[in-house]
């Protein structure tokens, strides 16, 4: 395709867009705002400590 083409291709998209309809890929600001503060490794490690001294403290209720 021809840079002419390419740049009525992407003006057709951009108004798409603008007029309400659904792009089909999100845009990176868009994936960066929906994006969770804690990485996975972090939520794991959060996870692990609440819910295993969890068992420990029942462990020790239980058996002591």
């Amino acid at each position: 395709p021809t840079e002419f083409e390419l740049r009525q291709r992407n003006n057709k998209f951009a108004n798409d867009v603008r007029s309400g309809k659904k792009a089909v890929r999100s845009s990176r600001q868009d994936k960066l705002a929906h994006r969770s503060p804690l990485s996975l490794w972090a939520l794991g490690i959060i996870v692990f400590v609440v819910f295993g001294g969890l068992l420990f403290e029942l462990a020790r209720i239980i058996f002591l």
